[in-house]
């Protein structure tokens, strides 16, 4: 074990470099990037109130379960210092405050932060949220703690991020398509650019572990193997609210996002083939008997994931969530 944590230790710093080098390819600069205060309405103009009626109106069009899905968006979005802390315990990375993988790692957090703080200020605005109700959750979120099955492996953390940036893309972008069918023109667009930040942070960490495979493609594929047969959590797993046991609400939030075909089953067998396809698994050479095991058996199961996702039921609409006063 004592030899694994030193070999990954120096692919890490051999991959650091890479990123050091990337890393505004992936980021964009504070000065140039959206900020939530570009769509929300300007308290210091004299339309301010006039614009939140209207902001309130447009909202009043959303379906219930869309504001769910929102909701439970927004609590992990703002669960951020979690992830963050997660981020710099991990095995191998440097803890260079001046560089490296803690330099990625604050630049990552400062995108990241604006997304729960839109739409946290967005959903006040509505007047449909009971807010009390959602930053109960979200203080809870934080406070129950945050386990994806990675430990401090960074090989099982940055395929973790990977996929998981993709499916924060995907239920993004489907939100903001519901949004705009259901009239909301200004959450469409916020949702849109959340997205799209999204996108590039999973492009980031594609590319930090496609850099990892081709040199130490066998301890790679281990690690991708052992993440699928764990299944990806989502960051909201543990989702509950007040007076519920960790994790009793995520059930009812991942229902709803099924039921608008938000994030599905089948969503996640697409992200899987995706990742499988870019890395490029299926043709991998050089790889130990375990790894040609590892390999054999990612490229197989998309075929036996479908069947079980095309085999799942669409949830029924029975669950009151806390969060939604109107």
């Amino acid at each position: 074990m004592k030899f694994l944590v030193e070999q990954r230790r120096e692919v890490m710093q051999h991959i650091e470099k890479y990123m050091l080098e990337k890393m505004f390819t992936y980021l964009k600069p504070v000065e140039e990037i959206w900020q939530p205060s570009d769509f929300l309405p300007d308290s210091t103009k004299d339309t301010f109130f006039s614009d939140i009626k209207e902001l309130q109106e447009t909202s009043k069009g959303l379906s219930y379960d869309l504001l769910a899905v929102l909701v439970g968006d927004t609590i992990t979005e703002e669960a951020l210092p979690t992830y963050e802390s997660w981020l710099t315990m991990v095995d191998g990375v440097s803890r260079n405050e001046d560089g490296g993988w803690m330099k990625w790692t604050r630049h990552w957090t400062a995108e990241e932060n604006r997304h729960g703080d839109l739409l946290n200020k967005y959903l006040y605005l509505t007047g449909r949220i009971d807010m009390r109700a959602m930053e109960v959750s979200t203080q809870y979120l934080i406070a129950d703690g945050f386990d994806i099955g990675t430990g401090s492996d960074p090989y099982r953390n940055f395929i973790y991020t990977s996929f998981q940036e993709m499916a924060t893309n995907v239920s993004h972008r489907r939100v903001a398509s519901l949004a705009k069918k259901d009239g909301d023109a200004l959450l469409s667009k916020m949702c849109g650019v959340i997205a799209a930040d999204e996108a590039r942070h999973a492009k980031a960490y594609k590319h930090f572990i496609q850099r990892i495979f081709e040199v130490d493609p066998s301890e790679a594929m281990l690690a991708f193997e052992d993440m699928m047969r764990q299944k990806i959590v989502m960051p909201a797993h543990f989702l509950r609210e007040v007076g519920m046991k960790i994790g009793q609400t995520f059930g009812h939030f991942t229902d709803a996002a099924q039921r608008l075909g938000v994030y599905t089953a089948i969503d996640y067998v697409d992200i899987l083939k995706e990742l499988i396809q870019e890395w490029q698994i299926e043709n991998m050479t050089g790889l130990t008997e375990a790894g040609e095991k590892a390999r054999d058996y990612l490229v197989k199961l998309p075929d036996r994931l479908i069947r079980i996702a095309e085999r799942m039921k669409n949830p029924g609409l029975e669950y009151k969530f806390s969060w939604i006063s109107i």
